[in-house]
């Protein structure tokens, strides 16, 4: 008896679809249901609550994210963005000094 082939997340998609759609499935859906890291704790217990919302089970911080991983690529360089402006502005802004 031959051995079975073992297909993964795409077990129910058969020859369907073509293979670029289903290596794209398959990367979506394996780091969808891999664990992911809190920001806040730093345990690795956060699940996704519906579409972008993510939820860690121990600290219950609820946060929001990206549809299938929590921490996007655009997220970060956006992060990364505002982080720069705040420091900008608090360089460009002029020290008061007191009566004198």
């Amino acid at each position: 008896m031959p051995r079975t082939k073992k297909v993964g997340p795409t077990r129910g998609l058969g020859t369907r679809y073509g293979s670029t759609v289903r290596k794209r499935y398959i990367k979506v859906i394996s780091g969808l249901k891999k664990a992911q890291r809190c920001p806040q704790c730093g345990f690795v217990r956060v699940k996704r609550k519906s579409v972008g919302v993510w939820q860690c089970g121990k600290c219950n911080f609820t946060f929001t994210g990206g549809a299938y991983m929590p921490s996007t690529k655009l997220g970060v360089v956006a992060k990364r963005a505002a982080k720069s402006e705040v420091a900008a502005a608090a360089a460009a802004k002029p020290v008061k000094e007191g009566n004198a």
